[in-house]
């Protein structure tokens, strides 16, 4: 007899199926193979202490702080600790208890039938000379050669913008804007290439939008997280796709002093607000994308934060996007040049798609495609 260790497994159903596993214990078994982690903010007291116990009845946990039995102070931040059957069964039983635990049950109900969505790489294109990577900087016929071959490369999304939204980049006309990306719009019409790619225009200036929606582009990516609805009425007009992304402030102030009570919570809330206005406006959820803005007023640790618990942002159902490709954020962990990072980008996307990410934005669209191909396999 021998033992060892198994590691993460991915495709639990996959792994019992092929240990021969009868059919109807599939099911039950990966449930109780996939341990989930929920943080809790300010839970009431009586509730903390009723979910303890519940928890601890089916053999899940709920950390807590000391002083919470003797209810010292009104409300406490927990840890619930369970298998994904300990959460059905809690989800279930929460509703019948008092304090707000019936609110409990119904946000932990939630995260229990996320979607998956296959993974797809979206290479950028810049169409301006100031851009933080001069490698992703083209004009007209250079930028329609560089869409050719990311295509090639494996890219299924290309992203293409006029005005950098670096940190202390500065604010671009609407008219200057057009006169850079209107050459590139114009080419992609006439060769039709919307038809070996979908076409994003990152912009949040109405005009330019529509003139690239027109050109055949599918995707609005918009930095300022759809904050005008003329953006999302264009999206509903053309039925484009919508990423919406978190920033705190705006480019040219973004990262002098980034501060949250707590990122996931408030980029959480921003994302729930927003999609409740785009659907309040027509469209729908399967059309919008979310983006959390790393680097976009956030300091590394937000960063690190949003990509380490990535996988609570699948549970609004839409796609999630994640673009941290040869960002500051790796120069603050070990120093490096722009043209250095693409270790570090790859570290990052591979741990963003492995915590739900699934539409990863870079400017190095063949090496993407080998890493995640590995991780593929890998998992």
């Amino acid at each position: 007899m021998k033992l060892y260790q198994l590691g993460h497994i991915t495709d639990k159903k996959a792994a019992l199926k092929a240990l021969k596993v009868e059919s109807g214990g599939v099911s039950i078994m990966a449930k109780k193979m996939e341990l989930l982690y929920f943080f809790i903010q300010d839970l009431k007291t009586p509730a903390a202490n009723i979910l303890k116990q519940d928890a601890l009845s089916i053999g899940a946990d709920l950390a807590v702080p000391g002083g919470v039995i003797l209810c010292e102070k009104p409300t406490y931040d927990c840890i619930l600790i369970g298998t994904r059957k300990h959460i059905e069964i809690l989800s279930k039983k929460e509703l019948a208890q008092p304090f707000g635990l019936k609110t409990v049950a119904a946000e932990l109900k939630k995260f229990l039938s996320v979607k998956t969505y296959p993974t797809q790489i979206m290479g950028v294109i810049n169409a301006n000379d100031d851009s933080f990577f001069a490698g992703s900087r083209f004009q007209a016929e250079d930028a329609i050669n560089q869409i050719h071959t990311m295509i090639d490369d494996g890219a299924s999304i290309i992203d293409i913008g006029a005005v950098s939204s670096r940190p202390g980049a500065d604010a671009v006309s609407a008219e200057e804007e057009l006169v850079r990306i209107k050459p590139i719009c114009d080419i992609i019409k006439s060769e039709k290439l919307y038809e070996k790619a979908i076409f994003s225009v990152d912009s949040y200036t109405p005009d330019v939008i529509e003139y690239a929606l027109n050109s055949g582009f599918s995707l609005i990516n918009d930095i300022t997280g759809a904050s005008n609805e003329d953006i999302i009425r264009l999206a509903v007009k053309y039925e484009s796709k919508l990423c919406i992304m978190h920033m705190q402030g705006a480019p040219k102030t973004m990262q002098k002093d980034p501060n949250y009570d707590d990122v996931m919570v408030e980029v959480s809330d921003f994302f729930e607000e927003r999609i409740r206005q785009c659907e309040a406006l027509g469209l729908s959820r399967e059309n919008i994308i979310l983006d959390v803005g790393l680097g976009f007023g956030k300091t590394l640790e937000h960063n690190i934060t949003l990509i380490k618990n990535m996988t609570h942002f699948k549970v609004f159902g839409c796609e999630v996007l994640v673009g941290a490709s040869r960002k500051s954020m790796i120069d603050k962990i070990i120093a490096t040049t722009t043209e250095e990072r693409l270790p570090g980008t790859l570290a990052i996307h591979l741990k963003a798609v492995e915590n739900g990410a699934s539409i990863v934005r870079c400017h190095d669209v063949a090496e993407h495609r080998q890493a995640l191909a590995v991780l593929k396999a890998i998992l």
